[in-house]
């Protein structure tokens, strides 16, 4: 091992395999091997390192099974980061907070900058609009269902919320910015959300879908609406290179210009199974387990 040594800080984040033909190009997020790294419940060749006795533990959930006090991971999955930050801050940004912020910093032309529009304000769309703010956006529109997400999204960064219980979105969207937006995200992983966020797209707009739905969700659009230039592309993994991305997020942070802090709710390790209700509830956008 050579990236990091004893005593380092690190975030653990998805595992990659390193050798297919995404990997090679760059593109760890979109790894050919990608669900076998982080969805089998055992190591890529298909063993497990985990163990009761003689009784093989299946585990190994993108790539370490965290929710211990001890973690198994590859070299490819560790990022090592800045050792003056708390651990418990770290804990939010394996996965979801980079997804949200990169799908903004890493996977739009930066000419689309006027307007964005994030449908669903947990953690990930949360941590688009705080890219948003950081990118330059004049407009940026947060849409939910739960007023208290709405109101923490206005003080993150959006210039507008839309409560979605109230009024139609898309309609809203297209009102606020006068022609559509240029950009929006799709982070809810329902399919009728994604039909408004394409729905509100301006010419030439771009929807990223970064909600996670059932396999075999279906969803339905307008031809019309793509023909005139819209495009729907899925993101995984906010387009970013952890090693790069998340220590750069570390800084934004310490330097006061992305609050991930503001997401965070803290559980000790016995309290998982409440920090899972209350993620599902809506009470806690971000949990983040205590070990010990």
């Amino acid at each position: 091992m050579t990236k990091i040594h004893v005593g380092d800080h690190v975030v653990v984040t998805f595992l990659s395999c390193g050798h297919c033909v995404t990997c090679q190009r760059g593109l760890p997020a979109y790894c050919e091997n990608g669900l076998a790294c982080n969805f089998a419940a055992a190591r890529l060749d298909g063993s497990s390192g985990l163990r009761r006795g003689d009784e093989v533990i299946h585990g190994h959930f993108f790539g370490q099974s965290s929710f211990a006090t001890h973690a198994l991971a590859s070299e490819r999955n560790v990022v090592k980061v800045r050792n003056d930050v708390p651990f418990e801050l770290l804990g939010a940004l394996g996965c979801g907070v980079p997804t949200g912020a990169g799908a903004v910093l890493n996977s739009v032309d930066p000419r689309f900058r006027d307007s964005i529009a994030v449908f669903g304000a947990g953690s990930v769309g949360l941590s688009a609009i705080m890219a948003a703010r950081l990118a330059g956006y004049t407009t940026i529109i947060a849409i939910d269902v739960r007023p208290n997400r709405l109101a923490l999204a206005l003080e993150l960064g959006a210039t507008q919320a839309i409560d979605a219980t109230n009024v139609g979105p898309a309609g809203e969207v297209r009102r606020i910015t006068g022609r559509g937006a240029d950009y929006t995200i799709e982070a809810s992983g329902r399919p009728e959300v994604l039909r408004q966020a394409v729905d509100c797209l301006a010419l030439l707009g771009v929807c990223g879908v970064i909600g996670g739905a059932p396999a075999g969700t279906e969803v339905t659009l307008d031809a019309n609406k793509i023909l005139f230039g819209r495009t729907v592309r899925g993101i995984l993994g906010g387009d970013s290179i952890p090693d790069a991305f998340i220590p750069k997020l570390v800084d934004l942070y310490v330097s006061g210009r992305f609050p991930v802090d503001r997401l965070i709710t803290h559980y000790p390790l016995g309290q998982i199974n409440q920090a899972a209700a209350d993620s599902l509830s809506g009470i806690a956008i971000k949990p983040v387990l205590r070990p010990g």
